[in-house]
């Protein structure tokens, strides 16, 4: 242990230890704004900084280790000033129209200026870049961009994806694309990674709000709406309540108050995909067995950052996806086809609404592949945080709702359908029908649950030997089924390389878009809990636990759906309803000159407080000449004021000073750090 000084207390720290984690350890914050535990430690923005004894320049707490013997103030008076200089910096190239601001309130930026006591700047001049950039997904603004840096490092270092960079350089450095181009025209999975680090709006999802309030406040609209799984154990959080928290039926109950007409779940088509999906898995299997052509390993094609990921890096390898729509894609065909016949009314007056936690699904329901009859599966995507917001705004006490259930028929789900949420879930959920259907019998894992591909490792996997299977799957008798399991577009490349190297040793894989899988997807929460993963897998394994049927093929209500509509699983009807195909995009869209783009609002507002509009305080009133007369003032006030004056500019040079010699301090960290 690492024996330290922090503000003339003696502490003790695990060697390794950064300043700023030694702090941490011995109930000391350090404010900071660039860093981001597990994802980014750069100090670029230089607010973390504190005074170490001995050394010339203010040191960068979360970059720096921890020394034996260091003596360390983190609030001293030169501290507190170079703080105040370097927010006040960031402040001036920043839209400060925190008003009409979506992050208003919950903004880091926001949070760290009243920490700081800092109300305003006394620096303006020139803004860098305005420019704003608006996809399916995601739009970046950025004049509210501070340059911290956390963006680019979950896309390159945790997604592997390399989007988003620093581009050009000093004052005209921006976070984005190359070549200044757009995010809806490169091969940004749309992950939504980077809006969940943001401490700023600079990246966020694009709203859907204002289309959805439309469609519920129009005579002519039946809306449906749908939940995922993962927003169960997510949405309570933007309402104070502790991270993981099951929220199942105040969820329903708030979508009721909000003017939805039918109220279905998500996991109901969860159910429907593992039928699609598992017997899709089993005909590839079958072939392969029997020495006929087919392709392995099957790849699930639940996660549409996922798809449109393999879409450009991995072209050559779209077969391996499974054909099976996504499981609200799936619930927005049937609500358009099936439940319109059973209501008897028109299909287009059905508008469906999907409560996802991913930002790469409002990409999904554009894609031209996925629609039916010419109409859209689903027609407006809102993130947990806009269902968050939209409650809000409907004034609607969240946490007081009663428990409400989810309206029949597509709203009744097994525990299998409540995992799809996780990581391994989905792979879970198909074990537990395939081995079933296979053998006869259960799987044969303790609970129902595959423990090995289970938790949040990168790459996970399982051996399932089939024995004494039924008369109909004979052929797969002693045959090991390995499978694996990845969360996160970097591992998902490992795998892929294993794939492309003929080196691939398994039969199913399953890959979600984000790491941990659906629960931190882009569009929920931004929760500080650094526990906040465990905390929603554990509700999510629990929401499972706690129903009665636990296996998707015992879900009476699917299977009255296939009796009544389909036939059976992977009939010429479900393929046309519930599978797809993929697009060749190519790493620079060289396959396909299909863009994502969408025009950015026109906002036509006044600018107020210029230079140009305060330049006088007081009305002028004139003479009969027109000139302005101005009143004598006393000579001993005159004194006064040029003596304020005087003391005004003598406090200016002074802060001029102290900010030319802050920022040599930075400079030179710069430097020496190169």
């Amino acid at each position: 242990m690492l024996q330290l000084t922090i503000n003339d207390q003696k502490v003790s720290a695990p060697k390794g230890s950064t300043i700023m984690e030694a702090a941490r350890l011995n109930h000391i914050q350090i404010p900071s704004l660039c860093h981001k535990e597990n994802v980014h430690s750069a100090g670029a923005c230089r607010i973390c900084v504190v005074e170490v004894k001995g050394y010339k320049n203010l040191q960068a707490s979360c970059i720096t280790k921890a020394a034996d013997g260091m003596v360390i103030y983190t609030n001293s008076p030169r501290v507190q000033r170079a703080r105040k200089v370097l927010y006040e910096l960031l402040l001036s190239d920043h839209n400060q129209d925190c008003l009409n601001c979506s992050r208003s309130t919950d903004c880091e930026l926001q949070s760290l200026g009243k920490q700081l006591n800092v109300e305003e700047s006394r620096f303006i001049g020139e803004n860098s870049s305005t420019n704003l950039d608006v996809s399916v997904s995601l739009t970046r603004d950025l004049s509210k961009c501070i340059l911290c840096r956390r963006c680019v490092a979950v896309c390159n270092e945790i997604q592997g994806t390399g989007i988003l960079n620093p581009q050009n350089r000093g004052f005209d450095t921006v976070i984005g694309p190359g070549m200044d181009l757009s995010l809806g025209s490169v091969s940004c999975a749309f992950c939504g990674q980077c809006s969940v680090v943001c401490p700023v709006d600079a990246i966020k999802e694009t709203s859907s709000l204002q289309n959805v309030w439309q469609a519920i406040n129009d005579p002519d609209k039946r809306v449906v709406v749908q939940v995922a799984p993962a927003i169960r154990v997510a949405i309570g959080e933007e309402f104070g309540l502790p991270a993981g928290t099951r929220c199942t039926g105040k969820l329903a109950s708030a979508l009721s108050m909000l003017g939805f007409d039918d109220i279905f779940d998500t996991n109901w088509a969860a159910d429907l995909t593992i039928l699609e999906e598992g017997t899709e898995f089993l005909n590839r299997l079958n072939r392969a067995f029997s020495g006929e052509a087919t392709v392995l390993p099957m790849i699930t094609s639940c996660s549409p950052g996922w798809i449109k990921y393999i879409e450009h890096t991995w072209p050559d390898y779209l077969p391996h996806l499974s054909t099976c729509k996504s499981p609200h894609m799936m619930m927005g065909a049937v609500v358009k086809s099936y439940y319109a016949e059973k209501l008897n009314i028109d299909p287009e007056s059905l508008f469906v609404v999907s409560i996802m936690p991913c930002t790469a699904k409002k990409f999904e329901i554009v894609r031209p592949d996925l629609r039916n009859n010419d109409l859209p599966n689903v027609d407006a995507v809102l993130t947990c945080r806009e269902l968050a917001a939209m409650i809000r705004q409907a004034g609607i006490d969240f946490v007081s709702l009663p428990d409400r259930e989810f309206d029949k028929p597509l709203g009744i789900s097994s525990g299998a359908a409540d995992i799809f949420g996780l990581t391994g879930g989905v792979m879970e959920a198909a074990l537990r029908t395939v081995y079933e259907i296979v053998t006869g019998r259960e799987l044969p894992f303790d609970n129902l649950h595959v423990s090995p591909i289970m938790g949040l490792n990168d790459v996970k996997e399982a051996v399932v030997r089939i024995e004494s299977p039924v008369d109909a799957f004979k052929h797969l008798d002693g045959v090991d089924i390995r499978v694996a399991v990845t969360s996160g577009l970097k591992n998902a490349g490992y795998l892929m390389r294993q794939i492309a190297e003929g080196k691939s040793p398994y039969h199913f894989i399953e890959v979600m878009g984000c790491p941990g899988g659906c629960i931190t997807g882009g569009g929920q929460p931004r929760n500080q809990d650094p526990l906040v993963r465990e905390k929603r897998m554990k509700n999510l394994y629990s929401e499972d636990e706690s129903k009665v049927i636990r296996k998707s093929h015992e879900n009476p209500y699917i299977r009255a759906f296939y009796s009544d509509y389909l036939g059976e699983p992977n009939s010429y009807k479900a393929k046309e309803l519930l599978h797809t195909h993929y697009v060749r995009r190519g790493i620079f869209n060289e396959y396909s000159k299909e863009t994502f783009i969408q025009e950015a609002p026109k906002h036509k507002k006044q600018i107020i407080g210029t230079q140009d509009s305060i330049i006088s305080k007081k009305p002028h009133t004139r003479s009969e000449t027109g000139t302005p007369l101005i009143r004598e003032e006393p000579e001993s006030l005159k004194i006064l004021n040029l003596e304020a004056e005087n003391k005004n500019l003598k406090n200016k040079l002074s802060d001029a000073m102290e900010t030319i010699d802050i920022l040599k301090m930075v400079i030179s960290d710069y430097i020496q750090q190169k």
